[in-house]
C-alpha cells in the first residue's frame, strides 16, 4: 500500500509530542502540604511515556496510516531501587489488550526525565504451568547478592464452574537478577495460604533464613477468614521457597481504613529506630473499595514486631490520582530511600498511571513515632483530639508569639 502523505507529518508529531512529555519538568504542587511528604504536579509515568516503537509499526509500507497497532492503556504500580546512581523502576505496563508486563525505566533524580529500556522484561514462565497475568514486582536488594523481583501470577481457576471466565488464583512469583535484564525464574512460592498476593522479601537473612512480609488469602479478590493481615513468614531458601507458619504481624480491623484487607508495599527502610514500612488499606465504601497508603514500624532486631503504628492514612488519591481503569485507589509496591536521607515513595493512582510522593526518612519517622494510634472508637478517638486541642489551646495562651495569637 502507498505511503499516506500525511505518514512523514503524524510522525513528527508523535516524536515531537512524546520528546516534549519526557523531558516536561516536573515541579513540586505547590498547592499541597501537609508537613509530611510533597506531591509533585505530574505523574513521572503513563501510558503516553511507553516508546513510540512499543505501540506504532514505524514502516510506512505496512502502516501507511501511521496507527497505533499495540495499545498501551496503563503504567503503574511500580517497584524502585537505585542503581548506578540512577533511579529505576520496574513498572506494570498493561497493554490495551489487558495483559500486563512489566519495562525498566530509568530517571537522573526520580522526579521526572524517565526513560524506558528498549525492550521490556522478558520473564521466563513456568512451561508447565503458565501464568496468563503478571504485575505489581517488589524488587529487593538482598544481603546474598541478588536483586529479586516477587510478583503476582495470575491464572485462570481450574476449578471454574463452565462458562465462568472471570475466576482466577494469585500466587506470589519470584524472578532473580543481577543487572535487571537478564532474569533467572524460580518456582512460585509454596505456602499454607490457598493464595498470594503483595508478598514482600526482607532485604536482609534473619535468623539465617529468608524472611517474607505475606498476605494469605481465601480467594482471588477476597481476603476470607485466613487474610487476617500483613503477616511474617520465613524459608531456608528461594530457589524452592516454601514458607513456614505465616503469623499476622499487622492485622485488618474493623471500620478502619484496612478493615477489607492490607498488603506490604516495597521492602522496608532500615533505619536506626527499626524498619520503616508503607503498605496499603482497603475499605469499603458505597462508591466500592478505596485503597490508601500508611506506615509503620518494626523492631530493628525482631523485624516481626510492630512497634509504632500511627492511626489513619498517610496518603490517599486526591484530585485526577482518584479517577482512572479502577478509582480510588492509592497502591504502592516502590520506594527508594537515597544517602542523603531523601525517601522517594512511588504510588499507582487508580491503576492508570504512577506518582511520586517526596519526603525523608528523618520526617517519616518523626511521623511514624508520634502520630497517636487509632483508638478504634468515636468516643475515644473525640477524646484523642479533645486532648491535642487541649494542649495547643494552653500554649497559645501562655505564648507571646503573635502568629499563635491569631489562633485564639
Amino acid at each position: 500500500m502507498k505511503k499516506s502523505p500525511l505518514f512523514d507529518t503524524r510522525l513528527a508529531r508523535l516524536a515531537r509530542e512524546h520528546h516534549a512529555l519526557l523531558t516536561r519538568p516536573n515541579p513540586v504542587d505547590a498547592s499541597w502540604d501537609n508537613g509530611v511528604f510533597e506531591r509533585f504536579a505530574h505523574p513521572v509515568l503513563t501510558a503516553a511515556h511507553t516508546p513510540l516503537a512499543w505501540r506504532y509499526d514505524l514502516d510506512p509500507a505496512t502502516n501507511p496510516f501511521l496507527m497505533e497497532r499495540l495499545a498501551v492503556n496503563a503504567a503503574f504500580n511500580v517497584g524502585a531501587m537505585e542503581w548506578d546512581g540512577k533511579i529505576v523502576l520496574a513498572v506494570r505496563v498493561e497493554g490495551g489488550d489487558r495483559k500486563s508486563f512489566f519495562a525498566i525505566v530509568e530517571s537522573p533524580n526520580g522526579i521526572d526525565n524517565f526513560r524506558f529500556r528498549d525492550f521490556p522484561v522478558r520473564m521466563p514462565e513456568d512451561a508447565a504451568d503458565p501464568e496468563t497475568n503478571v504485575y505489581d514486582m517488589r524488587l529487593t536488594r538482598h544481603e546474598d547478592g541478588w536483586i529479586y523481583g516477587l510478583f503476582c501470577a495470575e491464572r485462570k481457576d481450574p476449578a471454574a464452574a463452565p462458562g465462568d471466565l472471570s475466576s482466577a488464583t494469585a500466587q506470589c512469583a519470584i524472578a532473580r537478577t543481577k543487572d535487571l535484564e537478564h532474569w533467572e525464574r524460580l518456582p512460585d512460592l509454596k505456602s499454607r495460604s490457598p493464595q498470594q498476593r503483595n508478598v514482600v522479601l526482607h532485604p536482609e537473612f534473619v535468623n539465617g533464613k529468608y524472611a517474607l512480609y505475606t498476605r494469605p488469602q481465601d480467594g482471588f479478590i477476597d481476603a476470607g477468614a485466613g487474610g487476617g493481615g500483613i503477616c511474617w513468614a520465613t524459608c531456608d531458601s528461594m530457589e524452592k521457597a516454601v514458607s513456614g507458619p505465616e503469623t499476622v504481624i499487622d492485622p485488618r480491623v474493623y471500620h478502619t481504613i484496612k478493615e477489607v484487607k492490607n498488603g506490604a508495599g516495597a521492602p522496608p527502610v532500615k533505619t536506626a529506630a527499626g524498619w520503616l514500612h508503607v503498605a496499603h488499606g482497603v475499605r469499603n465504601t458505597a462508591a466500592g473499595l478505596r485503597y490508601v497508603m500508611y506506615a509503620f514500624l518494626c523492631d530493628l532486631n525482631e523485624p516481626w514486631k510492630v512497634i509504632a503504628r500511627p492511626g489513619g492514612y498517610f496518603l490517599a488519591p486526591e484530585g485526577e490520582e482518584r479517577h482512572g481503569d479502577v478509582a480510588n485507589v492509592a497502591f504502592t509496591n516502590g520506594l527508594v530511600a537515597r544517602a542523603n536521607g531523601e525517601l522517594l515513595i512511588y504510588y499507582g493512582a487508580s491503576d492508570t498511571r504512577t506518582h511520586v510522593a517526596r519526603t525523608s526518612v528523618e520526617k517519616l519517622l518523626d511521623y511514624v513515632l508520634h502520630t497517636p494510634e487509632d483508638p478504634l472508637r468515636s468516643k475515644l478517638c473525640v477524646d484523642q483530639r479533645c486532648a491535642l486541642i487541649a494542649r495547643n489551646l494552653e500554649r497559645i495562651r501562655a505564648s507571646s508569639d503573635p502568629v499563635l495569637k491569631t489562633l485564639s
